[in-house]
């Protein structure tokens, strides 16, 4: 059975990342995003300290749909670099497993 992977992407609000996650689970590169709607960033850019509120969604995938993801991601995302991190999930119930997969294949097998 393919290898999951979670992956976190920030963005510049709740309304944002809602759209670009559906049309993630549109184009079945992820089965599922879940959004925390005010994050605090703080991290340096362009020589600067930065400290910023964000959103963020973790979102569940097959490990074969990554690459997509952040293409896509990096195509449609407002900043000048996106903050998408990926972490191969060690463990997870069969029965979700199946369904993350099922719901991201159809798009890999067209």
């Amino acid at each position: 059975m393919s290898r999951l992977v979670s992956v976190t992407i920030t963005g510049p609000n709740e309304e944002w990342l809602a759209n670009h996650t559906r049309e993630l689970v549109g184009r079945q590169l992820v089965a599922c995003g879940n959004i925390t709607t005010k994050v605090r960033s703080i991290y340096r850019w362009q020589g600067s300290i930065e400290d910023e509120t964000e959103a963020m969604v973790v979102l569940h995938t097959q490990i074969d749909r990554l690459a997509e993801l952040i293409r896509y991601t990096n195509e449609s995302h407002p900043y000048d670099t996106a903050q998408i991190v990926a972490v191969e999930v060690a463990g997870v119930d069969p029965d979700y497993q199946r369904w993350v997969i099922e719901q991201t294949a159809e798009a890999i097998n067209k």
